[in-house]
């Protein structure tokens, strides 16, 4: 039986990546900054676990923390994946960027250094859609795919978290090609990540969802999103670890674009009843809105864009028939309501 630690695994993505680890026959060795977190993830993992897995057997947890070097050693020995989803994703863009930026980056080469003294030959990079599409696509192509990176200078690729994202792969990458040779690297860079949490705690990746039910916004900016089922994401975690045509690649996780107003109306259509709006504001409006919010004016060259994201890679190495996005947004506003978290 193979172990993989896995970083990152109180996390929406996490959790999901855990119980599919643990599903497939590996063993997974958990890392939580407070111990305290273990019987949360055993909790949302049990119900879904399949028949016959003795979970205190196979899932353990050990405490690790982006920013510091103890633990990391030992919780390396013996592993033989590590699966490092493990990175800051806040709501708001920081005060200072070096906030996110630094975790980011410096936990990504803490968890490679470990593997590297330890002997782990394999790596699984949880990356993102933000360290691709913070560039003007190249003349007569309409999709972004895994040969793009970022320009950090770029007013998409400044925004501190695009930025932490682009710098922390960019520094593995980097790691691997001058200090370990020897590791198979691969990045899986999903989109917005939707579907249904394993529990209530789910960080902010569904909060545009949670958005439109609640109604925030009296209208909806001209945004559009590249949306992927988190299982999905999960699965091409898992799926990869033993696919040599997979390593030391960049692989994009995507579904489908929407817009803002196509998530509201398929929200509306579900739930009629909701406080859900579904017209879109003009452009003119928010540029007026940028100049007093920051978050707002961040968001400024993005609107309009269309966002077309390549899924063709992860369909041909992976197999990926990706669960589509309208599925992936009811099952994450059915999972608010459900929950009580809608109103």
């Amino acid at each position: 039986m193979k172990t993989v630690l896995l970083t990152g695994a109180g996390g929406y993505i996490g959790k999901h990546v855990a119980l599919q680890l643990l599903n497939k026959g590996y063993a997974v060795r958990a890392s939580v900054r407070d111990l305290k977190r273990s019987e949360e993830i055993r909790a949302a993992i049990t119900p879904h676990l399949a028949s016959g897995i003795d979970l205190q057997a196979v899932l353990t947890f050990v405490i690790l923390d982006l920013e510091k070097d103890a633990g990391w050693d030992q919780a390396l020995a013996g592993v033989d994946v590590l699966m490092h989803t493990a990175s800051p994703f806040p709501i708001a863009s920081p005060e200072n960027e070096d906030d996110i930026i630094r975790p980011a980056v410096d936990g990504t080469l803490r968890a490679l250094r470990a593997a590297k003294k330890a002997g782990v030959k394999r790596v699984v990079l949880t990356s993102s859609v933000a360290a691709v599409y913070g560039n003007d696509l190249p003349t007569g192509v309409s999709e972004f795919d895994e040969t793009m990176w970022t320009d950090v200078t770029h007013p998409v690729g400044r925004v501190a978290y695009t930025k932490s994202k682009t710098l922390a792969e960019k520094a593995a990458w980097d790691f691997i090609k001058s200090e370990a040779s020897d590791i198979a690297l691969t990045t899986i860079n999903p989109v917005l990540v939707l579907g249904a949490p394993l529990d209530r705690n789910f960080g902010s990746s569904i909060s545009v969802v949670e958005r439109v039910l609640k109604g925030k916004d009296p209208m909806l900016p001209d945004l559009r999103f590249g949306i992927v089922d988190v299982k999905d994401v999960a699965k091409m975690h898992v799926d990869c670890i033993d696919v040599q045509s997979t390593y030391g690649e960049r692989i994009l996780a995507s579904a489908q674009t929407l817009s803002f107003v196509d998530i509201a109306k398929i929200i509306k259509s579900a739930y009629p009843d909701s406080k859900t709006k579904t017209g879109k504001a003009p452009t003119f409006l928010i540029n007026i809105l940028a100049k007093f919010d920051g978050d707002i004016r961040a968001i400024l060259p993005l609107l309009g864009k269309p966002m077309l994201v390549s899924n063709k890679k992860a369909k041909s190495l992976l197999g990926m028939t990706f669960i589509s996005a309208e599925t992936s947004v009811k099952d994450s506003a059915a999972f608010l309501i459900k929950n009580r978290l809608s109103k």
